[in-house]
C-alpha cells in the first residue's frame, strides 16, 4: 500500500487541535514534499526523519515521490512534534508496518538523527485536547513528556524512548512489544514557604494580605523602601488554598507551553511570577508568532507580583486592565486569534514618590526631597482605570529600628491560611467562585447590605467620588471580610473596613 494515515495534534494557543498526517508514495522523480501550512521547524523534519529511519534500521524509499499532507491545511503547524507521525506514515505507506495498526493511536515526538525520541512542548495540553474530544485512542509520547500527560485522567498514555521501540510495539500478534503505560512523576515536597511570622509589625498590611488571599483580590502595597512590601507579597502564595485538580492541570498546561517548559515535580503548587520592571507588554500579556503565553497567563491560578509598579512601561501596565476584569487574554494577529486563561491574583508594590521617603516618620532621619510636581508625575504613571481595578490599596508604613527590634514575631502563615481556607470554602459553597470573580449580575444578591450599611456605603462613595466599578469592588471586599468573620450578611463594620483599603492614592 502506498498511502497511510497517522493521527496527531497541533497546538493552537492552549487548544490541541486534531491533525491528520497523510503520507503518499508515488513513482516519479524522487522528492520529499511536506504541505499543510508547516512552519520552518516542521519542514526541517524531512532531514531528521530520513536520518532516523536509516539509523533505526529501516529502509527509506529514496526512489519514490513522497508527499506528506498535514490536514487541516489552514491550521498552522509548528515544532518538531510531527517527526514521529511522519516517520510512521512513511513506514506504513512503504509496507514496513501494517497501516491498520496505526488507527487507534495518536503520536507526537521529535526525532534525533539517531532515531531517539526527544520531549515535545505542550504534552499536557495534547492530553487535555484528547480528553475534551473524547477520542478513544492511545497517546504515544516521548518518555520525557509522557509523565506530564499521564496526569490527565481517562487517557491511555504510553511512553517510548525511540522510533524503533514504537515500531516494535506496533507489530502484529506475539511479535509486538507493548509500550509501558506512562505514570505521572510524583509531586515533590513543597519547599518551606516564606512565613508571615517573619514580618514584624505592619498589622494593617498583613490584614489586607489575609483579605486578598481569602477573596482572590488584587493588592497594591505603597510605602517607603525597606518596609516589607516585597516580603509581604512573597508570602501571599502560602496563604492561598490548595489548588484543585482542574486548576493544577490548567496551570501546568499553560506553563508547559512556555519555552522553559513545566517542572512536573512542582505540579499542584501555585505559581508565583515576578517579572522585572523592564518587562514589555508582550512579555506580560503574551505574543509572538505563534503566540506564546505571557506572565499573566503563566501566573494563572497563582500570584503575579509586580515590584516597583510605576517603573513598568505604561503600555505594559495598561494591557493588564482587561485581564484583571475578564480572567483571560486574547492575542489578535492578522490571520488568527489566540486565547489564554489569565485568572491571576495581582500583587504590586511601589514607593510613594521617586525618592521613596514621602511620609516617612522623622525617627528614621529620612525626609522626602521630591518636588510636589515630581510626586504627581510619578503617581500619574498609574492610570485611574488601572487603579480602579485594584481592590486593596494599602499603605505600608516605615517602622523605627528600636520598635522593629522590640516587636514580637507575627502570626504564622498556617494559622492565617486556615482562616483563609474557611472563608474561601464559604464562597465556593455560596456562589462557586471566589468573591473577586462575582459577576456583576449577581452582585446585588450575593453582596446585599443591611439598610445601615447601604446608607453608609452610598454616602462614602459619593463623598470619595468613586466610579461604579470602584464601589462594586469595595462591596466584594466587604463580602470577603464578612466571610472571614463568618457573618451571613454584610454589615456596616465590614463596609467600613473595606473602605480603608481604597484611600492610599
Amino acid at each position: 500500500m502506498s498511502f497511510a494515515v497517522v493521527h496527531s495534534r497541533a497546538l493552537d494557543a492552549l487548544q490541541a487541535q486534531p491533525v491528520t498526517v497523510e503520507v503518499h508514495l508515488a513513482n516519479g522523480l524522487p522528492s520529499f514534499t511536506l504541505v499543510g501550512l508547516a512552519e520552518t521547524e516542521v519542514k526541517e523534519s524531512r532531514e531528521r526523519v530520513r536520518a532516523a529511519l536509516a539509523q533505526s534500521g529501516f529502509a527509506f524509499p529514496h526512489n519514490k515521490r513522497i508527499t506528506v499532507n498535514l490536514a487541516p491545511a489552514d491550521l498552522p503547524k509548528e515544532s518538531g512534534r510531527f517527526d514521529l507521525p511522519i516517520a510512521l506514515g512513511i513506514l506504513a505507506a512503504s509496507g514496513q508496518i501494517e497501516p491498520a495498526r496505526l488507527a487507534g493511536h495518536e503520536f507526537a515526538g521529535e526525532l534525533s538523527l539517531a532515531g531517539e525520541l526527544r520531549p515535545v512542548r505542550g504534552a499536557l495540553a495534547l492530553a487535555l485536547g484528547m480528553r475534551a474530544a473524547a477520542e478513544p485512542r492511545v497517546l504515544v509520547l516521548p518518555s520525557a513528556s509522557a509523565a506530564a500527560a499521564a496526569r490527565v485522567a481517562g487517557i491511555d498514555v504510553r511512553a517510548a524512548d525511540s522510533l524503533l521501540q514504537v515500531v516494535q510495539a506496533l507489530q502484529p500478534g506475539d511479535a509486538a512489544q507493548p509500550l509501558a503505560r506512562a505514570q505521572p512523576t510524583p509531586a515533590a515536597a513543597a519547599a518551606p514557604a516564606a512565613d508571615l511570622r517573619d514580618v514584624k509589625g505592619q498589622v494593617q498590611a498583613k490584614r489586607a494580605l489575609e483579605i486578598a488571599a481569602a477573596g482572590g483580590h488584587s493588592l497594591l502595597l505603597v510605602g517607603p523602601p525597606g518596609t516589607g512590601k516585597s516580603m509581604l507579597a512573597q508570602r501571599l502564595p502560602a496563604l492561598l488554598p490548595p489548588m484543585t485538580d482542574d486548576e493544577a492541570l490548567a496551570s501546568a498546561a499553560i506553563q508547559g507551553l512556555a519555552s522553559a517548559g513545566f517542572d512536573d515535580a512542582r505540579f499542584g503548587q501555585r505559581p508565583f511570577r515576578a517579572p522585572h520592571h523592564s518587562a514589555s507588554a508582550v512579555a506580560l500579556v503574551g505574543g509572538g508568532s505563534p503566540p506564546r503565553p505571557g506572565e499573566i497567563s503563566l501566573a494563572h491560578g497563582g500570584v503575579l507580583f509586580l515590584d516597583e509598579l510605576p517603573e513598568f512601561p505604561r503600555a505594559a501596565l495598561e494591557a493588564l486592565r482587561e485581564p484583571l476584569e475578564s480572567g483571560a487574554i486574547t492575542i489578535s494577529r492578522a490571520a488568527r486569534q489566540a486565547a489564554f486563561p489569565a485568572r491571576f491574583q495581582l500583587a504590586a508594590a511601589m514607593n510613594p514618590c521617586p525618592c521613596g521617603w514621602l511620609g516617612a516618620p522623622a525617627a528614621l532621619g529620612r525626609s522626602c526631597r521630591c518636588a510636589p510636581d515630581a510626586v504627581a508625575r510619578y503617581r500619574a504613571r498609574l492610570s485611574g482605570p488601572l487603579l480602579d481595578r485594584i481592590d486593596l490599596q494599602v499603605e505600608v508604613t516605615a517602622v523605627a529600628p528600636e520598635a522593629l527590634l522590640a516587636a514580637p514575631d507575627g502570626e504564622p502563615s498556617p494559622a492565617v491560611a486556615a482562616r483563609v481556607a474557611a472563608a474561601r470554602a464559604r464562597q465556593l459553597q455560596r456562589q462557586g467562585a471566589a468573591n473577586a470573580a462575582i459577576d456583576a449580575a449577581r452582585l446585588d444578591d450575593l453582596c446585599a447590605l443591611d439598610p445601615a450599611a447601604a446608607t453608609f456605603a452610598r454616602s462614602a462613595a459619593q463623598r470619595l467620588g468613586w466610579s461604579s466599578r470602584a464601589l462594586h469592588r469595595a462591596l466584594r471586599v466587604a463580602r470577603t471580610i464578612a466571610d472571614l468573620h463568618g457573618a451571613p450578611a454584610i454589615g456596616t463594620v465590614h463596609v467600613a473596613e473595606a473602605l480603608q483599603y481604597r484611600r492610599v492614592l
